[in-house]
């Protein structure tokens, strides 16, 4: 999602310390999350700053290395699995617990493409 922009920021900001306006009415006249406006001013007492904060520090993965090798081996064995056929299989080996949206991310990170085969998808039904 894009960051809102600085003229939006600013409107808000010289809106609030204008006076006799809430953070929620603040919220609806600019169509904005109240959460936002919360945080916006937030930022603003605490930095001095309404530019958008820029990310430094990426969340690190789910799974280390060792885990991501034992999950390569399991989905080789199991080309035909699902994701939560994979999650399972992850969870017996190594103990780790993850979603399915968390399995489907660290196989696109290792570049690993679960393709079915519907002709074995037909036989199992």
């Amino acid at each position: 999602m894009k960051a809102y922009s600085l003229d939006l920021r600013q409107k808000i900001i010289d809106t609030y310390f204008e006076g006799g306006i809430s953070q929620r009415q603040l919220a609806k006249r600019f169509r904005v999350a109240l959460s936002f406006v919360e945080k916006l001013l937030k930022q603003y007492r605490e930095i001095g700053s309404i530019a958008p904060l820029v990310r430094i520090q990426q969340t690190p993965t789910k799974l280390n290395s060792q885990q991501l090798s034992i999950l390569e081996e399991i989905v080789s064995a199991n080309k035909d699995a699902t994701l939560d056929e994979l999650r399972s299989h992850l969870e017996q080996k190594t103990g780790v617990i993850i979603g399915q949206t968390t399995m489907d991310r660290m196989l696109r990170m290792m570049n690993i493409k679960v393709k079915k085969n519907t002709a074995r998808q037909r036989e199992r039904k």
